[in-house]
This record gives C-alpha cells, structure tokens and sequence, in this order.
C-alpha cells in the first residue's frame, strides 16, 4: 500500500510546489517599467515648481479647477446612486429568471458592457437629439409643440453615464447573488417571514458586500469619464478630467498639469484603499474571498455593520415593511420585473436604434429612416481614411492582444499553480489598471513612449494598450484555471508525466475556451481604446476611435451608425464565442 501511495505523494508535491511562480516574472516587470514606472514619473514632476506643493495650491486655490472637482465628485455620486438604485432590480430579476429569459436578459446587460463608451454615448446623442426616438414620441404624445433640448446637460449627462455604468453594478450585484445560499432563504419562509421581510432582513443584507463593491467601482470609473460629458453636457458640466485633456494641448502646463493628474490618481487609490479595509483588495477583480489581513480586522466592521444595519432597520426597514405587508405579492413581483425590464430597454434601445439608423437612406440622422439603403455601409468601405483607421485599429489590436495573453496567462497560471506570500497585493498589481483614470494613464505614458521615440507608431500604442488587456487576460484564464479538474492534472502525474507535459496534454485543452476568450476580449478593449490612442496616437496616426471622436465632435451622419453597428456585431460574435467561459463552465 505505501507503495502506491507514495509516487501519488510524490507527484502531488511536485505539481503542487511554488515553482512556477516564477511565470509572474514577465508581466510583473512589464507592468513595471511601463506602467508604474510612468506612474511615478509623473508624481514626481507634479512636485518640480517653485516649492514642492506649489502646482497643488493652485489646482486648489483657483476656483475653475475645485469647482469641477467638486462637481466631479458630485456627478460620480449621483451616478452611483442612480446605478444603485436601478441595478438591483436588474440583477435580482436576472438571478430569479431561469431558461430562455435569464439567457436573454444576460446578454442585454453583457452587450452593452463589452462596447466601447464612445459608441454607446454616440446613441444617446442620436435618441436625444432633436430629430431623435425620443422627442418624436413626446411631440406624438403632444407633451411638447417643438423638439425639447434634451442634449447638452446636466440630466442628459447623468442619464449617459449611469446607462454606461449599469452593467458593471448589475454584474457585480448578480455575482453576489449567485453566492447566495438557497437553504438560507428557504429556511426564512419556512420560518413564516414573509417575501419583503426574507428581502430585508436575509438576502438584502448579504448582498450588500456586492452593492458596495459595484458602488466603488462605478464611482472610480466615473471619476475619470470626460468622453461622455463632452459629448451629452454643456458648459457647466464640465468634469475633471476634461482639464487634463485640455491642458495637455499647452506645452507651459508641464508641472501644472501632472499636478492635476495626480489629484485626481490621489482621490480614486484613497478610495480604494479605504474600501479594500472593508472589502479587500479582490473586490477589484470580482474576488470571492477576503485576504487574511482583512479578516484580521472585519471583526470591528462586522459589528459597525450589523449595528448601523439594525438601527436602519427597526427605524426604518421594519415600519416600511408593515406599510408595504398590506400590498398584495404579485405587486412586488410586477415592480420589480418592471425595473428589471425598464433597465433592459435603456441598454438596450440606444444599440437597436443606432443600428436601424445605419441602414437609412437619409443623408441625415433622422428615426425612423424615410427609407433603407446601404449606401451608407458602401461611403464606409469606400473612404479610404475610414479604411485606414480601421486596418490601423487591427493591427494594433492583433498586436495589443498578443502581448496581453503571453503575459496574462502566465501569470494567471502562477497566480492559480503556487503558493506564495502577499498573492493578493500581486494580484491587485496586476489588475490595478481597471482602476486607474484612463487620462491619468495615457498622461503618464506620453513622456515614456517619447522618450522610446515611439509616438505615432504601432508598437508604441500596442504596448500602451497591453497594459488594459492583462488584467483582462489574467481575470479571465484565471478563472478558466480554477474550473479545471486537478485530479486529471494529478493522474497524469502519477502516471510520470513531466510537468510540462500535463499542462499541454491536459490543462491547456481545458482552458481552451478561456484562452480564446481573453485574447478577444484583450483585443476588443485595444479595438476600442480612445484615451490612450488621443496621447500616444501623434498627428500622424488614425485609429477607428479616433476617427470615430472627430467626426461625433464635428458632424452627426449615418456612417458613424454604420461603425458603431459593425462594432456591435463584433462583440456578439465574440460573446457567442466565448459564452461557455462566461457562463463559468471550463
């Protein structure tokens, strides 16, 4: 019996042992020289002035600059809110929906969350505009004798941003969800607690990591939005980071502006550093567990916690629960399917109709078309810049996606295959660009690849964008790895398999589909990326996106409808292909 236990043993320790940790090597160094290195670099000259606070005090002192800080924090906030409010329903009429109708409303929310927010602001413009959907039905309704200036405000802002943002907080809330323990909620009806008080009391309260997680997350991501403010708001409504692209046009800025890049980096680490206290650092990559050192002080939280729930709850929760109690149950039911239904249609609707206008005859945007025709669609492939643009975005996006998966997959294979001390702080690392400002990345970035004298060339960009695609790559084979049956991976070595062998014999073809996942979604991101593209793309260079921000900018036509419907049919195709591996099946 020793006999046959020992090779097992042997084997187990072998597969098992920390040597593979060395594979974090490659991405770990290239996120450091040209991710944090930059990062720092910029720190650093944001202190060179005449006293080492001094381009601070001004950031500070003049009134346009914390005006619009404060308004940025304002509009994040009310865009939480709003993201809050309207995504639990979403996620909890998804979670309960089973079949044909979960599959359905899933990929109403993933679409929208894989295309770029170029293209799906660019649909608010149209159903906001005057000749658009949306001031057609209020003038058929006679609620209004002229088209309402809906665009350019701050409500159109609020409206743009929060339909940008949903996804992320409904697919953080539903995920939270999904880790629920039936028999727990089984077991409060069984005990005579009614819908509303197995709602407040059970699965509210445990889904309130995951609020707060998504709430974070929509608030960092907002934090640094300029793209949809600049095309939905007006003058006052102006945020943040919009200074940051402006003041890069001025060469005399130097100092000034890396000071304004750094507050607003400043302000998005606080927050996460405050929330990885209460939530640790995996909620940035959707974690399931909390690391050691979070559980070493969630004692005092968990008290704070269940305290202020408490108190919410007998003030509050309770009274409103009697008031609700006398409303029949369908009523909930109804309310809740109406929001879930009601979220689906914004993400939804602005794809459907940008989409019909692509296939207008019109020389003009108008909804619905007068008539249907694909000239349109023959203009796009004719034009040879919009040509270009596009053969230029496929490659960078080709090269962009191979760099992103070698490193990626690597180190999700050393992050998932060894044991080590501080995983989560390297883990945080490697996905800690999702958190990061895009304009704060992309200003960073622009000194380093200067002096690499490659601005305007694809190499440059391409290792630009590899930096957004890792912690795609790493998140997503990652979880592919987690799926696959270790006991395969332990016979194989029983049998004397060397290490290598097993994991192309065996562990590679299981996350196969993950592999093919993560290169396209590392692909899509580098195919959609503008902020970084607008500072290291030069005069000389014209990717999609680029194109695609000046004409939004300067004219509103039918091919800019062509572009974003061909980028929808992408991600579809992309979703299709790798819907095994975001349904968690390896």
């Amino acid at each position: 019996m020793s006999v046959a236990v020992l090779p097992s043993h042997h084997a187990r320790l072998r597969w098992q042992r920390p040597g593979v940790a060395w594979l974090l090597a490659p991405a770990v160094v290239f996120l450091g020289f040209i991710y944090a290195l930059p990062l720092l670099d910029l720190v650093r000259i944001s202190f060179q002035g005449p006293t080492a606070f001094a381009h601070f005090a001004r950031v500070f002192a003049v009134p346009l600059y914390w005006e619009s800080l404060v308004r940025t924090i304002g509009i994040a906030g009310s865009v939480v809110a709003l993201c809050a409010v309207v995504g639990y329903p979403a996620a909890l009429l998804i979670y309960r929906s089973t079949g044909l109708l979960k599959t359905v409303l899933m990929g109403a929310v993933i679409l929208p969350y894989f295309l770029a927010i170029l293209i799906r602001t660019y649909a608010w413009m149209v159903l906001l505009g005057r000749r658009g959907p949306i001031n057609q039905v209020l003038q058929w309704l006679g609620l209004t004798d002229a088209p309402a200036e809906l665009l350019f405000n701050r409500g159109a802002v609020l409206l743009g941003m929060t339909a940008v943002l949903l996804p992320l907080m409904i697919l953080t809330i539903y995920s939270g969800l999904t880790r629920l323990d039936p028999a727990v909620l089984r077991a409060g009806r069984a005990a005579g607690a009614g819908p509303l008080a197995v709602f407040w009391r059970v699965l509210f309260p445990q889904t309130l990591p995951s609020v707060a997680a998504g709430g974070l997350l929509v608030f960092v991501s907002a934090l640094g939005f300029f793209i949809t403010p600049t095309l939905l708001g007006g003058p006052g409504d102006q945020m943040f980071a919009m200074h940051i692209t402006q003041q890069s046009d001025f060469l005399t800025s130097e100092g000034f502006l890396q000071a304004l890049a750094v507050v607003l980096l400043a302000i998005t680490l606080l927050l996460v550093a405050v929330a990885s206290r209460f939530l640790g650092l995996e909620f940035i990559w959707g974690g399931q567990k909390l690391p050691a050192a979070a559980h070493e002080h969630r004692g005092v939280h968990s008290r704070l916690a269940k305290t202020l729930h408490t108190t919410l709850a007998d003030s509050v929760g309770w009274p409103l629960l009697r008031l609700l109690g006398r409303l029949p149950e369908r009523v909930g039911s109804w309310s809740a399917g109406a929001t879930g239904l009601g979220v689906v249609l914004v993400l939804v609707l602005p794809i459907v109709v940008v989409a019909v206008i692509s296939f207008s005859s019109a020389s003009y945007l108008s909804f619905p078309p007068p008539g249907y025709s694909l000239r349109w669609y023959r203009q796009f492939i004719s034009d040879s810049g919009w040509m270009t643009a596009f053969g230029t975005s496929v490659g960078i996006a080709l090269l962009s996606a191979l760099l992103a998966l070698v490193l990626g997959a690597a180190a999700a294979l050393a992050i998932v295959r060894s044991s080590f001390r501080g995983k989560a702080l390297v883990m945080t690392l490697l996905v800690s660009p999702l958190i990061v400002p895009p304009v704060v990345l992309g200003l960073s970035l622009y000194a380093y690849v200067l002096r690499l004298d490659l601005i305007g060339t694809v190499p440059g960009v391409a290792m630009a964008h590899a930096i957004g695609g890792i912690p795609l790559v790493v998140v997503l084979v990652a979880a592919s790895l987690q799926s696959v049956d270790r006991s395969l991976e332990r016979a194989a070595a029983v049998h004397g398999a060397a290490p290598w062998r097993v994991f192309t014999q065996v562990t590679l073809p299981a996350i196969a589909p993950g592999l093919g996942a993560a290169a396209f979604f590392a692909f899509l991101h580098s195919f959609d990326e503008l902020v970084l593209s607008m500072f290291l793309a030069g005069s000389t260079m014209s990717t999609l996106p680029l194109r695609l921000w000046a004409d939004v900018n300067y004219q509103l036509n039918p091919v800019l409808a062509v572009v974003s419907t061909l980028e929808v049919v992408l991600v579809v195709a992309g979703i299709s292909f790798a819907r095994r591996t975001l349904a968690g099946r390896p």
